[in-house]
């Protein structure tokens, strides 16, 4: 009772600490951002859920109002989260800024849970302090509003947690309860951030297999670890595969040229470890220019200094022993890995790890180096929780009393730097400004324009030869011939209007970006769809012969659209259906 007692006071000091850390999300109005669509994204997704497309892929209201495939390439779930409180009846702008809020708080709760495993309450504690006020959280939120990237952080922890108690359990594994939690974190991440994927997994899958290698249970873990990882990666795929298979449809290049060319965005060691510097605005070529900090804390890299010593000099002390430490002390082992993680990710943002970016195609998709800050924080944040760990296991077998006293002294030398920590990055954890914005304001005139346009070269079908300029103004023109068209009416995903046509060898314009599957039927019978040269945009044109017409046209699934919302649909079965024949759950959960 008094443990349970102790765990509910910690993550209720978590709690306070997550919302002091995101205090301006719930103070009245809106705050400008870097990616200022996440209002308009909610928007979408909203609309696809009324209209019945499930799982949302063609958004109506982007591109000028041609629409195109947002949420077929773009993570949907911090979105469906923010979905919850749209339900509760809250206007967007507190459901952009709460699920903001959301992602800070959660962050720090789920850095405790996997942080307590290896260090305590305390060490927990501390860890959870350092991964919710590292500099480059506030950077996510307050600076670039990359939502996505935010709830990525969250995700981390649980991923190497749940990883970790599968390791450890000697149930079977269809009564392995973390082999669930793994799963279901894993397609938290693999519908939260594409490129958090790109760069996290193989570190976990690293680590795994030295664990398994070193434990000499390769051959004993292994199909687990591939069953509950395919379950994951299973109820992920009606996303994760059409992104992965059907980006040659767009224009995806254009989020590697230009502003996006990785080789603009290197960051100094000033700017990495020293610089006090803060600003809102962009980052752009040339360091002396650049608008927006990428600090990785001055806090976070001098305690994994301070870790890496002591846990030198903790090993120096035990020489005679260290075979057996190493094999058997996963703290140590753990630890000791994620400073190299840490570190080498702090590399990847500086200009002298360019070769590798030049070597590696994939890495270019990342865009932006310094991308790998997020797992420089999370390594240094979780070791942070190892410098009370260690410093008890200096004084192992002396007196009680003075493991007490130790404990007491450093307990408060390191809650005092804690808060330490909070007053030197407070400033950091603020909005820019903020203003009376309501929903009306933001979905109306130049700011939905603005929302509209913006990012629009990025899931640009790749039929368009440019992006459109100018707003939709009816959803589909006579280009040749007589018609009149009647009843036009939209959803999300489809098109229905009337058309009587008074002339031989009419064309009809459907101001619809074209994208694989688009069908239109006249009259229940399906027409071909074409898009003449000299369509500048990729709307997709028909014939009609004379008479009247009910013309519908629709998004229709794709082979892997459909085939991977069959895996999912699958998965998500299997899922309950393991949750249903576990017998016993694990203590530990």
């Amino acid at each position: 009772m008094i443990n349970k007692i102790k765990n509910s006071l910690v993550i209720f000091l978590i709690l306070v600490v997550g919302i002091l850390a995101s205090r301006d999300l719930f103070r009245f109005g809106y705050f400008p951002m870097h990616d200022d669509l996440q209002m308009m994204r909610q928007l979408q997704l909203e609309k696809c859920f009324k209209d019945g497309q499930i799982p949302c892929r063609w958004v109506p209201d982007m591109a000028y109002g041609y629409g195109f495939p947002l949420f077929n390439y773009y993570p949907p779930l911090p979105y469906l989260i923010g979905q919850v409180f749209r339900t509760m009846g809250l206007p967007f702008t507190d459901t952009a800024k709460y699920t903001f809020a959301l992602s800070i708080i959660l962050s720090g709760i789920t850095m405790y849970l996997f942080s307590r495993r290896f260090f305590g309450k305390f060490g927990g504690f501390i860890s959870s302090v350092f991964y919710v006020w590292a500099p480059y959280h506030a950077v996510d939120v307050y600076v670039r509003g990359a939502m996505n990237e935010s709830w990525a952080l969250v995700w981390f922890p649980l991923i190497f947690l749940s990883s970790y108690e599968m390791l450890k359990t000697k149930k079977k594994f269809l009564e392995n309860g973390w082999g669930l939690v793994f799963s279901v974190s894993l397609f938290c991440l693999l519908t939260t951030h594409n490129l958090m994927v790109l760069i996290f997994i193989p570190i976990v899958m690293v680590w795994l297999f030295l664990r398994l290698f070193i434990e000499k249970a390769i051959t004993s873990k292994i199909f687990e670890y591939l069953f509950y990882g395919l379950l994951g990666l299973g109820m992920a795929s009606f996303f994760t595969l059409p992104a992965l298979l059907e980006n040659k449809f767009t224009q995806v290049k254009s989020q590697l040229q230009g502003y996006y060319d990785y080789s603009a965005h290197f960051v100094s060691i000033y700017q990495l470890l020293f610089s006090r510097f803060w600003g809102f605005g962009p980052s752009v070529w040339g360091i002396e220019a650049d608008r927006m900090a990428f600090p990785v804390g001055h806090f976070h890299w001098i305690a994994s200094i301070i870790v890496i010593f002591l846990l030198a000099a903790y090993l120096i002390k035990k020489r005679d022993k260290l075979i057996i430490i190493i094999k058997e002390n996963d703290t140590l082992f753990l630890t000791g890995f994620l400073f190299c993680v840490g570190w080498v990710s702090a590399f990847f943002v500086h200009q002298k790890s360019a070769i590798i970016w030049s070597a590696i195609e994939q890495l270019r998709y990342l865009q932006f180096p310094w991308r790998f800050i997020t797992i420089t924080i999370f390594s240094f944040s979780f070791i942070a929780g190892f410098i009370p760990y260690i410093i008890l296991k200096f004084f192992e077998g002396r007196s009680w009393l003075i493991k007490f006293s130790l404990k007491i002294f450093s307990s408060a030398i390191l809650l005092l730097l804690t808060l330490l920590l909070i007053v030197f990055n407070w400033n950091y954890f603020k909005v820019e400004t903020i203003g009376p914005v309501t929903d009306e304001g933001k979905f109306s005139g130049v700011a939905w324009d603005l929302q509209q346009t913006a990012g629009i070269y990025d899931y640009l079908p790749i039929q368009a030869k440019i992006a459109p300029n100018g707003p939709k103004r009816v959803i589909a023109e006579i280009m040749d011939g007589k018609v009149e068209i009647s009843e036009p009416s939209e959803g999300t995903n489809w098109i229905r209007f009337k058309a009587k046509v008074l002339s031989e060898d009419s064309k009809v314009r459907i101001n619809t970006l074209d994208f694989p599957n688009w069908r239109v039927f006249a009259n229940g019978i399906e027409l071909k769809k074409y898009i003449p040269e000299e369509e500048m945009f990729g709307r997709f044109w028909i014939d009609l012969p004379m008479g009247d017409h009910e013309i519908y046209a629709k998004l229709y699934n794709t082979p892997v659209r459909t085939i991977s919302n069959i895996i999912s649909l699958g998965s998500f079965s299997l899922f309950f259906i393991v949750l249903y024949l576990r017998r016993n759950k694990p203590k530990n959960i």
